[in-house]
C-alpha cells in the first residue's frame, strides 16, 4: 500500500491577506482558487512540492455551520489556536529574517532545539502558528 500525503487545511478569515502571505513572502505557487456557496479555497504549494497542497479555508468551511460555531472557531483563529503548520527550510536564520522583512507577527527567533532542529516560529496574518526549521548543523 502506498499512502502520500495530498492536501491539508490551514483556516484564514481573509484570503486575499493569507495569499500575500503563502504567495508573496513564503513564495508558495497558488494552484486553485475557488468560491462556492460564499465561501473560498485557496490551495498553495511550495515549488519543490507541488504534489502537496496546503488548503487556505475559512475556519469553518460548511455552509451549514451554526452561528454559535463560526463565532467559536473564529475566536480560535484570532487567537491562533486554530491551525498550525511546520515547514523544512535549508537556513533557518535566512527565512526568518526574510519572513521578519515581511512585518510578520515574530513568534520565536532562530534557536538550536534540544530535539535536533534549528527553527523559528510566526504567526501568518490570520493568527496561525508557523514553525520553520532545518536540522542542527553539527
Amino acid at each position: 500500500m502506498d499512502i502520500r500525503l495530498s492536501h491539508c487545511f490551514l483556516a484564514v478569515d481573509d484570503h486575499d491577506k493569507a495569499l500575500v502571505f503563502y504567495r508573496d513572502v513564503l513564495g508558495l505557487t497558488v494552484r486553485s482558487d475557488v468560491s462556492f456557496e460564499g465561501m473560498r479555497w485557496v490551495t498553495v504549494s511550495p515549488p519543490s512540492q507541488p504534489d502537496i497542497e496546503i488548503v487556505l479555508e475559512p475556519p469553518i468551511a460548511s455552509p451549514n455551520a451554526s452561528e454559535a460555531d463560526k463565532r467559536a472557531l473564529t475566536d480560535l483563529l484570532a487567537k491562533g489556536l486554530l491551525s498550525r503548520a511546520v515547514f523544512a527550510t535549508d537556513d533557518c536564520d535566512a527565512t526568518f529574517e526574510h519572513i521578519r522583512a515581511s512585518g510578520a507577527e515574530v513568534i520565536q527567533e532562530p534557536i538550536d532545539q534540544p530535539y535536533g532542529v534549528r527553527d523559528c516560529a510566526f504567526r501568518d496574518p490570520s493568527g496561525n502558528l508557523l514553525r520553520f526549521n532545518q536540522p542542527n548543523r553539527r
